[in-house]
C-alpha cells in the first residue's frame, strides 16, 4: 500500500484488511478512463461505491438521530438529517480528513482543481463509507459515521441553517435556565476522559447540577460532549418535577 493512503487510515483510525477497497473509493472516473483503453468497467471507479455509501450514511444517520433523540418529532428529525447528508456539511468532512491529497484523478480533472471541487470530495466521502463497510461490516461504518459525520463540530459548517444549529447547540443554555427556575446550583462540566489518537479524539464530559443530578456523553469535540450531558440531564429533569410539584400524567 502507497505510503500516503497508511497516513489516511490513520486518520481513519481504520485499517483495512482490503486495501484494494480503500483504493477504489478514491479512484474517480477520470483516472479509470485514462488507465484503461476502451469502455472502462463498472468496478474500476468509485461511482458504483458512492451509490452505496450515500445509502449506508442515511440510514445510520437516521437511525443515530432516532436513539439520540426519542424526543424529536419526525420534522425535528429530517431538518437534522438533512443538514447531516448535505454537501455541505459532508464537504467538510472531507477536507478535515484531507481527502482531496488521496484522490485518483485522470490528467483533466488533476489540471482543473479536483482535489478541491465539492462534488468529488463528497463523492469519495461516500465511497469511502461504502469501502470501510465492505471492508470491516456494521460495526467499523458505524463508528466511523459517528465519529465523522454525526459529531462534526457545527460551527465549521459556515452555511449551517440556523434552526438546525440551535437544535443542536441549545442544551446547555436551557439546562442553566432550567436550574435557575428551580433554584437549583449553576451547572459545573468536566473532562472525565479523552481516548483516541491526537488526530480523532473522543471526549467524555460529565456535567453536574447539586448533588442529584449528573450526566456523561462523549462527542468528537469538548463542546459537542457538554451538549450532550446537558441533553441528558436536562431530559431527565424535565420527566421529574420539582421537589412539591405532583407529576405530570
Amino acid at each position: 500500500m502507497r505510503a500516503e493512503l497508511a497516513l489516511l487510515e490513520a486518520r481513519l483510525n481504520y485499517r483495512f484488511s482490503r486495501p484494494e477497497l480503500l483504493h477504489r473509493a478514491l479512484t474517480h472516473s477520470s483516472a479509470a478512463h485514462e488507465a484503461h483503453v476502451g469502455p472502462c468497467s463498472p468496478d474500476q471507479d468509485n461511482e458504483q461505491m458512492e451509490f452505496l455509501g450515500d445509502s449506508i450514511l442515511g440510514f445510520l444517520t437516521s437511525e443515530a438521530l432516532v436513539q439520540r433523540h426519542p424526543e424529536y418529532r419526525e420534522g425535528e428529525l429530517s431538518r437534522l438529517k438533512a443538514h447531516l447528508v448535505s454537501a455541505t456539511h459532508l464537504y467538510g468532512v472531507a477536507r478535515r480528513l484531507d481527502l482531496g491529497s488521496y484522490l485518483e484523478l485522470g490528467r483533466s480533472e488533476e489540471m482543473s482543481g479536483g482535489r478541491a471541487k465539492k462534488t468529488l470530495l463528497v463523492d469519495a466521502l461516500e465511497a469511502l463509507i461504502a469501502a470501510i463497510y465492505l471492508d470491516g461490516g456494521a460495526v467499523p461504518v458505524r463508528d466511523f459515521v459517528a465519529a465523522h459525520v454525526l459529531d462534526a463540530a457545527p460551527c465549521d459548517d459556515l452555511a449551517m441553517d440556523s434552526e438546525v444549529q440551535s437544535s443542536i447547540t441549545n442544551f446547555k443554555s436551557a439546562l442553566q435556565e432550567l436550574a435557575q427556575s428551580r433554584k437549583l446550583p449553576q451547572p459545573r462540566y468536566a473532562i472525565v476522559r479523552e481516548r483516541g489518537p491526537e488526530h480523532s479524539k473522543t471526549f467524555t464530559v460529565e456535567v453536574r447540577v447539586g448533588k442529584e443530578w449528573t450526566g456523561q456523553a462523549e462527542g468528537a469535540t469538548k463542546k459537542l460532549a457538554a451538549q450532550r450531558a446537558a441533553h441528558l440531564v436536562y431530559q431527565r429533569m424535565l420527566q421529574e418535577p420539582p421537589i412539591g410539584e405532583p407529576a405530570t400524567r
